[in-house]
Parts: C-alpha cells; sequence; structure tokens
C-alpha cells in the first residue's frame, strides 16, 4: 500500500532531478550561449560606430557643400542684380531663413527697398474684418484708391493689394505714390500688430520676394494656407515675384504654386530656401523673372522643374 512517505520520496526525487538537470543543462549551455550573446553585442556596437561614422560623413559632407554654395555665390552672383530694386516679404513661416535670402540678394547687387514681416496676426482669419477697415481707412487717394481694392470681402486679399499698391511700382500711367502716402499706410497695420518692418521702406521696388515656410497645422489651416496665397496673388498683379520656401507638400505656398498652371506662369519658387544653395537659387530666379520675364520651380521637391535656372550668359 502506497502511503504518505511514499508520495513524499517520490516528490522529493521529482525535484532533486530537476534541480540536478538545471545545473548540468546550464553549465553545458553556459559556455556557447555566452559566446554567442557576446558575439552579438560585438557585432551591434560594430554596427553602431559604422552608423555614427556614416551620419558625421553625411553631416560633414552638407556642411562642405554649404560652404561650396557660399564660397560659388561670391562669383556668379556680384552685378547680377545691379540697379534692380527688390522688396522683401516674410511672412511668419518664413522667419527664420528671410536674413539668409536677403544677404545673397545684397550681394547680387540689388537696392534692397525694404523687408517687410507680416505677423501671425495678419494670417488669422478671425481678424478678417478688422482687415477689411483698417484697409479702407489706410488708403489715401495718391496711393490706393478704395475702388480700386478687391471687394470680395476676403480681409487678407484686400490688405495685400493696398500694401502691393505702395510698395511696389505702379502700372504705367498710374499715379506714383508719395513718401507721405507710403509711410502712412505702412504706420496704420505697424500700429496695428499686423506687420513690422526692417529699417525704413525706402521706395517702391520692381520685383518681390516673398519668403514663406511649411504650412501651416493648427485648426485654422486651410485658411491660413489660403491667405498666404492671396498674399502672394496680389503681389503678383503689381509686380515680378520670386517665392523662397521650405518643401514643396502639405498645402504651403509653394506646393499650392506649383499646383496651379495659372500661378505657375508668373511666379518662381524654389523649395529649399532654408538652405544656403536655396537662398542663392532664390536670386538666380529673381534674376531670371527681371532679365528675362520667365517664371520657374526650382530646388530638390519632386515637383521641382530643376535645381536652378539656366540663364544666359
Amino acid at each position: 500500500m502506497i502511503n504518505f512517505r511514499y508520495h513524499v520520496v517520490s516528490l522529493t526525487a521529482v525535484f532533486l532531478a530537476l534541480a540536478i538537470g538545471l545545473v548540468v543543462g546550464t553549465a553545458a549551455l553556459n559556455g556557447p550561449v555566452a559566446d554567442s550573446l557576446k558575439e552579438n553585442v560585438n557585432a551591434l556596437r560594430k554596427d553602431n560606430q559604422q552608423m555614427r561614422q556614416t551620419v558625421n560623413n553625411l553631416e560633414r559632407e552638407l556642411e562642405m557643400e554649404e560652404d561650396f554654395a557660399a564660397e560659388i555665390a561670391q562669383v556668379v552672383l556680384p552685378g547680377r542684380l545691379a540697379g534692380k530694386r527688390v522688396l522683401v516679404l516674410s511672412l511668419p513661416t518664413g522667419r527664420d531663413h528671410t536674413e539668409g535670402v536677403v544677404k545673397m540678394l545684397q550681394l547680387a547687387g540689388a537696392d534692397v527697398t525694404g523687408r517687410v514681416d507680416l505677423q501671425d496676426k495678419f494670417i488669422n482669419p478671425d481678424n478678417n474684418n478688422n482687415l477689411l477697415e483698417l484697409a479702407v481707412t489706410a488708403a489715401r487717394p495718391t496711393s490706393a484708391p478704395t475702388s480700386g481694392l478687391p471687394g470680395n470681402g476676403h480681409g487678407v486679399e484686400t490688405s495685400s493689394a493696398l500694401l502691393a499698391s505702395v510698395l511696389l511700382d505702379r502700372s504705367p500711367g498710374a499715379a506714383p505714390v508719395s513718401e507721405a502716402d507710403r509711410r502712412a499706410v505702412l504706420a496704420a497695420y505697424s500700429n496695428a500688430g499686423y506687420l513690422t518692418t526692417e529699417d525704413r521702406v525706402t521706395g517702391a521696388a520692381e520685383a518681390v520676394v516673398v519668403v514663406s515656410g511649411q504650412p501651416y497645422v493648427d485648426k485654422d489651416s486651410a485658411k491660413k494656407d489660403e491667405s498666404v496665397v492671396k498674399v502672394a496673388e496680389q503681389f503678383d498683379r503689381t509686380g515680378a515675384i520670386v517665392v523662397g520656401g521650405t518643401g514643396s507638400a502639405g498645402g504651403n505656398l509653394v506646393a499650392i504654386v506649383r499646383g496651379d498652371p495659372v500661378l505657375t506662369q508668373t511666379i518662381s519658387t524654389i523649395d529649399n530656401a532654408n538652405t544656403i544653395q536655396g537662398q542663392l537659387v532664390t536670386t538666380l530666379a529673381l534674376v531670371q523673372q527681371l532679365n528675362e520675364k520667365k517664371a520657374g520651380q526650382y530646388g530638390v521637391g519632386d515637383n521641382a522643374a530643376s535645381l536652378l535656372p539656366r540663364l544666359p550668359q
């Protein structure tokens, strides 16, 4: 008869056998497993070192490419825009690389008549009615009669038309804008917090470079992106225009212009103006606009025609 002692002895024997098996198995596998793990760790360490070196090399190559672009700009740009009056209009999304664009224009000999930075308040759809009212009160008979402004109820479009009329050359036959009127209009928008100016605007320009960036992503992004396009369209109606942007997808200004068969005929775009290379190309695109009356789409995006315009010797 099987008694309690028998069960105890049997269970003890089973657990003893398991313990002995674990000890023996661990001893048998410890060497190969440890060696395998060590080899894997060493391999991963080498891969990590190689990746780190690759990243360092790519960063160095990028720095060298930017250095090359900066040096080649010293060769190809001087005198290209001599005597040309250029306005720089900076959108909120393009603020970080506006200064680089200005420096390239100056290197080319452009007379930068001023830099105007539109503020987020100008693009905000909540200020539509205020912009409409301001356009009416800021306009003066000799600068931009209210009858000549868009009448569709779009505040950004109306105000952009007014600003373009005082910042760019007017059409042949139109009365020139007096310095007093130009200052008055800019002061009205500046005092209301819609724009700021770097130094004083010295006069009317014959061309404008609009510096933009990535598309908006907030709840009002669609309306804001639409407003940015309205700005470009109104300045395009008045003078030669180049858009120096960042990227060409997601609904930003560059993407919208390139997707419009009408706007691409008159507005040049550069999709990497946040780099020295793109700032150089932005300037060359303006040279092409002013000398050849030709627009082009340049940069590194899939929808760019080429890296840079081909200019005549």
